[in-house]
């Protein structure tokens, strides 16, 4: 299976939060071998607001290589994460983090954005499924522990796709819409795109 083809420099969405009051800017560019994502959200959790910027770094296959995560409330956070698109995971320090082996893809709790990379990497065709081991990043929170996932591919068109979503740790299911480049359309209960720029040469 092969993966999507190249994105254009600076695309932008946003999206808004349904479960609360939210709202998330995405920029996406890309270079001869790296996507590169940079998400501002604003949201509001337990009757409080916060403020997150998440930078995600992949290759040209999808595969998560960094992922840096600040939080900008009162107890100011930050995670640092790097990984060698093999399933092998490093912390600052360069070391090791063994419970993150195997995962290829992340998920930040805020965004929709990171159902694209496993969506895109995994290039499924209908009715095919895949099971994948992510991070999973807890928003506002800042915690970080390790999920197992699995896409199914319901429908793939020139007009846009929808993907069963399941959390086999946790029951949660949902389908998910995408237009034909992978980029969440509507999130039933959770997210629906409200904006998205149209450059010349966008996704193909």
């Amino acid at each position: 299976m092969g993966q999507r083809g190249p994105i254009a420099l600076n695309r932008e969405l946003i999206w808004t939060s349904l479960t609360d009051i939210g709202l998330e800017h995405l920029r996406l560019s890309k270079n001869d071998n790296e996507i590169h994502a940079d998400g501002s959200i604003l949201g509001v959790h337990n009757d409080a607001a916060f403020r997150v910027r998440y930078q995600i770094k992949c290759d040209e296959n999808w595969r998560a290589r960094s992922v840096v995560i600040e939080s900008n409330n009162a107890e100011q956070k930050t995670i640092n994460l790097t990984s060698d698109g093999l399933g092998n995971w490093f912390n600052e320090s360069r070391q090791t983090i063994s419970e993150f082996e195997n995962c290829l893809d992340v998920d930040i709790s805020a965004t929709p954005f990171t159902n694209t990379l496993p969506i895109c990497r995994l290039s499924l065709r209908p009715d095919e499924s895949a099971e994948i081991k992510v991070i999973y990043f807890a928003i506002p929170e800042m915690e970080t522990n390790v999920e197992y996932q699995q896409y199914t591919c319901l429908e793939l068109s020139g007009a846009g796709s929808r993907y069963k979503f399941e959390s086999l740790d946790g029951g949660f299911t949902a389908i998910i819409s995408t237009d034909k480049d992978g980029l969440v359309k509507d999130y039933p209960g959770l997210f629906r795109r409200a904006w998205i720029n149209h450059p010349a040469g966008m996704f193909s």
